[in-house]
């Protein structure tokens, strides 16, 4: 498929197929990315395929052959499937040139904030919202040992953010549909950006003004969770 066919795709399926629910920030990050390049170009560049993660369906033999490693998210184009929601942002800012980097040393610096993101950011924001959220009785020193692993790796980003609009400079890049991933899930981290991270929160208002920036929630299917699940 050709990048002009990608922007501009015929009736019918969209190119893009996005594995994916609601409470899964790492899937956000790759929807987020899809959805406002479809809206700033008046493609329909994507459709979710629910994953019922909540009921045990990334456990199941089916779902391992789509994903070997369990998770979402999971990007199907051209008979393809790709997982992990780093390589697939990188494959879309090529496959669709937008959010990518311009240069070599800009492409460290995505690099250095998408590797920040996934090992001392998400990682541990993540872990520590699922078990403050959906976990059945979690251990209260692991629950927090994890908060002031976030509060560290948040105060990184806010002061880089003191003197840098977007987190490779001066323009949303990958690295930020990265960050992004779980900080709009603020109340169910319990966290306040503005009065305690304002640097986060003004680039959060940033991530909130691209066309067609939609709430996790509100952008992928599976909430609110039915009772009984989580």
């Amino acid at each position: 498929m050709s990048l002009q066919q990608e922007r501009n795709p015929e009736a019918g399926a969209p190119p893009y197929r996005l594995y994916c629910f609601a409470q899964s920030g790492n899937a956000y990050k790759v929807a987020l990315m899809l959805e406002t390049l479809g809206v700033q170009r008046g493609a329909r560049l994507w459709e979710p395929r629910f994953v019922d993660f909540f009921n045990g369906e990334t456990r199941t033999p089916a779902y391992r052959t789509i994903n070997v490693m369990g998770e979402v998210p999971v990007l199907e184009f051209d008979g393809q499937r790709l997982s992990q929601s780093g390589a697939i942002l990188d494959l879309l800012a090529r496959r669709l040139d937008a959010h990518g980097p311009r240069d070599d040393a800009e492409r460290a610096e995505i690099l250095r904030w998408l590797l920040f993101d996934n090992h001392k950011f998400t990682s541990y924001m993540a872990t520590y919202r699922f078990l403050r959220n959906f976990a059945r009785e979690p251990d209260p020193v692991i629950v927090q040992y994890l908060r002031g692993r976030c509060e560290a790796a948040w105060r990184v980003l806010d002061a880089h953010l003191q003197s840098h609009r977007f987190a490779a400079g001066d323009r949303c890049t990958i690295a930020d549909f990265s960050l992004a991933g779980y900080v709009f899930y603020e109340d169910e981290i319990g966290v306040d950006w503005q009065a305690d991270y304002p640097h986060i929160h003004a680039w959060m208002q940033r991530i909130r003004e691209l066309p067609g920036w939609q709430h996790p929630y509100t952008l992928m299917p599976g909430h609110p969770l039915p009772a009984g699940d989580g």
